[in-house]
């Protein structure tokens, strides 16, 4: 072989030979690397190829029927609703088919059966899982509680009420009505009745409800068995109107009889409510000269007409005594009472009297007397409410009304005892719950 192409060929050997001897220490340095890759996912000396897979039986013990039953005491609760009968109400409370058949077939479930009223609540007691006592609400009656006895009958226990009374205190701000804001502050129709009474005879809510007036009311709430039931009797409240607070305590005095004072002692009660309707309008004003909407000629409009809706409710001004209550010409259907003091007072365009009210019968002030109505010469319906003194009739809006008696002074001392308390917290209401709702 020439010299040349054997130098060539040794050149192209030792190139191949380094190659190789490159590659060869690659792939041996990297044999410890994978051997500890591999040292995490198996544990030394495991054999993968020849596991076979092994099937274990093993009993497994289940409770029995009593293990399973539930344990202990239980109450669930449930509230009638429309339509329910007393068999699906049980079945809310997970009673069980049969006991409900034994429970109906029972003489005195069989009679609550028949009563049952939506809204009323049925309370179901277990032990151990079965039924041990049912107990019903029955409205104003007692409530009813059917017990199991240890031989599987059942017998009817009526549990007197727990009654308390409760005082609450809230307070509100007039956006656009009274009712309104009462309702927002969650105090019921009846308190803010009072209230509206209460206040009757030195603000005229028709006329002089502001925007942004505050109020803060104490009153009471009776419960049973731990449930409101019904609002009691306002204690105490204040109305801030157009920036004037003005202010009522309840005082129940030696005889038992009560009333709403200022608490400087000044009573409330006036001798004449300054309207006898609790909301209306206006509609026309006392004057010397009106053009009659129906008759179409002037004349003296002698009273004042208060728009409201028929069946709205009337009431008595003041203390007084029923002289007329029947029909009479353009009046329509028309109520004349008599009170001291040679005043009179009219209500005309009458759709009903109120029950019991006939000439001769004695009327408190702010008792329901009759209803509004468009009977006689009238265009819609409206209550004409008129003011006479000596017969002639006065403007009712403006004429000085007589005040009530003040507080006998033999009876300061006790008023002052009475009401202190709820004088101060009205005062404490303003400034915490009143500042609250800014």
């Amino acid at each position: 072989m020439p010299l040349t192409k054997l130098r060539i060929l040794t050149h192209r050997m030792t190139r191949a030979e380094r190659r190789f001897s490159l590659r060869t220490l690659v792939v041996l340095s990297s044999l410890p690397l994978f051997g500890v890759v591999a040292a995490f996912g198996l544990a030394p000396d495991t054999n993968t190829f020849d596991s076979t897979p092994q099937t274990i039986v093993q009993a497994i013990v289940l409770p029995t029927m009593a293990d399973a039953a539930d344990t202990g005491t239980y109450q669930r609760e449930s509230v009638v609703q429309a339509g329910d009968t007393l068999a699906s109400t049980l079945s809310r409370l997970n009673v069980d088919a049969l006991e409900i058949q034994r429970l109906l077939a029972s003489e005195p479930v069989r009679k609550m059966a028949s009563s049952i009223r939506a809204g009323k609540r049925i309370l179901a007691t277990t032990q151990d899982g079965q039924l041990q006592t049912l107990r019903f609400e029955q409205g104003d009656a007692p409530a009813l509680t059917i017990t199991r006895q240890d031989d599987g009958a059942y017998v009817a226990d009526e549990n007197p009420a727990v009654l308390e009374t409760r005082v609450v205190m809230r307070s509100g701000r007039i956006l656009s009505s009274l009712y309104g804001a009462t309702d927002s502050a969650g105090i019921p129709d009846k308190i803010a009745n009072q209230m509206a009474e209460t206040f009757s005879t030195t603000l005229d809510f028709r006329e002089d409800l502001r925007r942004g007036d505050t109020f803060s009311v104490i009153y009471t709430v009776d419960y049973r068995n731990g449930e409101p039931v019904a609002a009691g009797q306002l204690l105490a409240a204040e109305f801030v109107n157009a920036g004037k607070a003005h202010r009522a305590v309840l005082f129940r005095d030696a005889s038992g009889a009560t009333g709403y004072y200022t608490p400087e002692g000044e009573s409330l009660k006036k001798g004449f409510l300054r309207s006898p309707l609790e909301f209306s309008r206006v509609t026309s004003s006392f004057t010397n000269s009106r053009k009659h909407p129906i008759y179409g000629f002037h004349r003296a409009h002698t009273g004042v007409d208060f728009g409201a809706p028929t069946g709205t409710r009337v009431k008595a001004t003041g203390d007084a005594t029923v002289v007329f209550a029947g029909r009479k010409g353009g009046y329509g259907n028309l109520l004349i009472l008599r009170h001291s003091s040679g005043y009179e007072t009219y209500y005309a365009h009458l759709s009903a009297f109120a029950t019991g009210i006939r000439a001769g019968r004695p009327v408190n002030q702010g008792q329901v007397v009759a209803y509004v109505g468009s009977t006689g010469a009238s265009t819609g319906p409206h209550l004409h409410y008129e003011v006479r003194i000596a017969g002639r009739p006065q403007n009712p809006m403006a004429i000085k009304l007589p005040g009530s008696p003040p507080l006998a002074v033999a009876q300061r001392a006790r008023f002052l005892q009475q009401t202190a308390g709820w004088s101060d917290k009205l005062l404490l209401l303003r400034g915490t719950n009143l500042a609250a709702l800014d």
